[in-house]
C-alpha cells in the first residue's frame, strides 16, 4: 500500500493538498519505466497518465520518413497525457521513456474524473499544461535560431532539472534524434563541452561537471523555460 508521502516524489503531486493526496492514494500504481519504451502513438488514446519520479519522457514529433525531434521533455516536474484531459484524447506526438526510470501510474478515465472536479487537480494540470506549451514554444524557436551548442546545453539542463542526480545515460545518436539534427554535430557539441570541463561523456553516460559553466554557455531559451515552470508551479500549493 502506497502512502501518500510517496506520491510527492513527483514534483506535481507534491503540490496537491495532504487531502487529495490521500483520497487519491488507492488509484495510483508504481510502475518501471523502461528505455526507449512507447507511452503513447501518434492518433493513439491513452489509457493511463503518467506522474515520474527518476524517469525522464520525450515528447517527439516524428515525420513520415521516420526522422523525429523532440518538443518537449518531462520528468519529476510533471505528467505525461495531457491530451487526456484537455479533451482532445489524442495527440499527433509520441511520449517515449528518454531515461529509465519509475513513475506513478494512474487511469486515464480517473485523471479525467479529477480534472472535471473543478477542484485541485484540474487548477493544478492547467497551469502545468501553461508551463509544458512554454517549453514546446521555446524549444520550437531555440531549434530554429540557435546552434547546435546551444541547444544540447539547453536540453542537458532541461533534463538535469528533471532527474534527481547530474548523470545521463544517452547515446548521441539518441541526443541527435531528439534535437533532429546529424549525430556529427552532437559529437562535435559534446566534445567542446568535454574540454570545456563542463561534462564527461564516456560510453552513453554524460556527467555534469560544471553545471554553472554549462548555465553560462546557454542560449535564453533554458531560463524562459525554468522562469515559466518556476512562476507557475514551485513550491506554491494549489488549493
Amino acid at each position: 500500500m502506497l502512502e501518500a508521502t510517496v506520491l510527492q516524489q513527483n514534483a506535481l503531486l507534491g503540490l496537491l493538498p495532504r487531502e487529495e493526496l490521500e483520497r487519491l492514494l488507492p488509484s495510483f500504481e508504481k510502475v518501471t519505466l523502461t528505455l526507449g519504451q512507447s507511452l503513447s502513438e501518434s492518433g493513439q488514446q491513452m489509457s493511463h497518465v503518467y506522474f515520474p519520479i527518476d524517469a525522464i519522457v520525450s515528447l517527439l514529433c516524428v515525420m513520415e520518413d521516420g526522422a523525429s525531434t523532440e518538443i518537449a521533455v518531462v520528468g519529476h516536474e510533471g505528467v505525461v497525457g495531457v491530451s487526456l484531459f484537455m479533451g482532445g484524447e489524442t495527440t499527433p506526438s509520441r511520449a517515449i521513456v528518454q531515461s529509465a526510470g519509475t513513475a506513478y501510474r494512474l487511469k486515464g478515465n480517473l485523471l479525467k474524473n479529477e480534472f472535471y472536479r473543478a477542484g485541485p487537480m484540474q487548477r493544478l494540470l492547467l497551469r502545468y499544461t501553461q508551463a509544458l506549451l512554454t517549453q514546446m514554444a521555446q524549444t520550437a524557436v531555440c531549434n530554429r535560431h540557435h546552434s547546435v551548442d546551444k541547444q544540447l546545453c539547453r536540453w542537458l539542463l532541461l533534463s538535469l532539472d528533471r532527474l534527481p542526480g547530474d548523470k545521463l545515460v544517452m547515446t548521441q545518436e539518441l541526443i541527435a534524434n531528439m534535437l533532429g539534427v546529424r549525430r556529427e554535430g552532437v559529437t562535435e557539441s559534446a566534445g567542446k563541452l568535454q574540454r570545456a570541463g563542463l561534462i564527461s561523456y564516456n560510453r552513453g553516460h554524460i556527467t555534469v561537471t560544471n553545471r554553472p559553466g554549462l548555465e553560462a554557455r546557454v542560449c535564453e531559451c533554458y531560463a524562459v523555460v525554468k522562469r515559466e515552470y518556476d512562476r507557475l508551479l514551485k513550491h506554491q500549493e494549489v488549493v
